[in-house]
């Protein structure tokens, strides 16, 4: 592991140590199950509680509004359901955005499917979901407004205060998957107007299998998981006692340093992104760079194959990634991209690069030589570059 250049955070992070010492004792000493109601479980059950009361102060919450979850599929998959589930006797139409996640997308076409009628709202070519095209799409009938915090490929931050004003104005409800955001960007449901978040341990060096959902306590929202009375009867099973321990203690950490972490962060990303803007010909970036995760750079390389140069990078051991981890294996270019009226060609040519803290400027400069030579020779390869550079040099007409 000490030949890795990690740099794929956006998929998942380390469990941050502090963490899993945090966690250790409720596997092996203080594993008593929180429902029962002798003395050996009061302590799994305070702990419990005390995680919630950590999560709600970093979004600015009630502790009784944090509903633990097996992680941000699962809470968007909640929140879409639920909402649609308990006001579909006030409407069946519901907004979102062309780029959300998978765990979003898939389960409007379920509820599609099931008689619900979903608007899916362009955006600019930065990334950035069109105000004008969000409003002329709210009906009589819409019930939920659903747009990411910050988009989990390209990193664009999303004008969530807006959409949460526009949406309280029509007096509809506003989720948001911050699945990317939470950790690395200051939230505040009440300021944002946010009635329904989603967050991820994971993200964030916390462990996997947990997340969270926020559930604003002025909404009515049904079981997803019938069967005991757990998480006030709407979310069944046995809790995950170490897994809210560590997305507790995790959370405190990220919510601490979460200044420092994001200005080395983006000094770092930036000092990237200039460089290979610079030194490689014939790339983009996409996203915004101004309304940008601080961790986060998504690069298109015209004319070169994204998958074998991600192949080809991680021989000198560097992990990135072409996009979500979790559509690794789809053969189709980024919907994302694709949403930025990008070619598909040159969206196929691309690479997602995010940064933690533990990365460093030594490990960046070892990363853009190799990246340099790997885009050269693949370049060298493609017959595809071979015709364009005849043509640029007048050859061959």
């Amino acid at each position: 592991m000490n030949n890795i250049i990690y740099l794929d955070h956006a998929a998942t992070t380390a469990t941050n140590p502090e963490v899993v010492l945090e966690m250790m004792p409720y596997f092996t000493q203080m594993y008593g199950n929180p429902s029962s109601i002798y003395g050996f479980s009061q302590k799994p059950k305070d702990a419990i509680e005390k995680a919630r009361n950590i999560l709600g102060k970093t979004i600015n919450a009630k502790p009784e509004c944090i509903y633990f979850t097996a992680g941000g599929s699962e809470s968007d998959n909640w929140a879409l359901k639920g909402i649609a589930k308990m006001y579909s006797h006030k409407g069946r139409h519901i907004i979102t955005s062309k780029i959300e996640h998978h765990a979003i997308l898939n389960t409007c076409k379920y509820l599609e499917n099931n008689g619900f009628k979903v608007s899916y709202i362009d955006v600019d070519e930065n990334g950035i979901i069109k105000m004008d095209e969000l409003k002329k799409a709210i009906r009589r009938d819409t019930i939920l407004i659903s747009v990411m915090y910050a988009n989990n490929e390209i990193g664009t931050i999303q004008p969530i205060s807006e959409i949460g004003r526009i949406a309280r104005e029509h007096n509809i409800i506003f989720h948001t998957d911050a699945v990317q955001a939470y950790g690395h960007l200051k939230i505040d449901v009440k300021k944002e107007n946010i009635d329904m978040l989603s967050v991820s341990g994971h993200k964030f060096n916390g462990p996997k299998g947990i997340g969270f959902l926020y559930i604003d306590d002025r909404l009515k929202i049904g079981s997803f998981i019938h069967g005991g009375a757990q998480e006030r009867k709407l979310r069944a099973g046995t809790e995950n006692v170490p897994g809210i321990v560590g997305i507790g203690k995790a959370a405190e950490i990220a919510d601490n340093s979460l200044l420092l972490r994001s200005e080395k962060e983006t000094a770092l990303r930036n000092y990237t992104i200039n460089r290979i803007l610079r030194e490689i010909p014939y790339c983009r970036l996409n996203g915004s760079l101004k309304d940008r995760l601080p961790n986060n750079m998504n690069f298109s390389f015209q004319f070169v194959d994204g998958s074998a140069m991600i192949v080809m990078l991680d021989m000198y051991g560097i992990c990135c990634s072409g996009g979500s981890a979790c559509t690794s294996g789809d053969v189709n270019a980024s919907h994302v991209l694709m949403a930025l009226g990008m070619p598909e060609d040159i969206a196929r040519g691309t690479i997602r690069m995010t940064i933690g803290h533990e990365n460093t400027k030594k490990q960046m400069d070892f990363v853009i030589e190799k990246m340099k030579s790997v885009v050269a020779r693949l370049r060298d390869e493609s017959p595809v570059y071979t015709d364009y550079k005849k043509i640029a040099m007048g050859v061959g007409r």
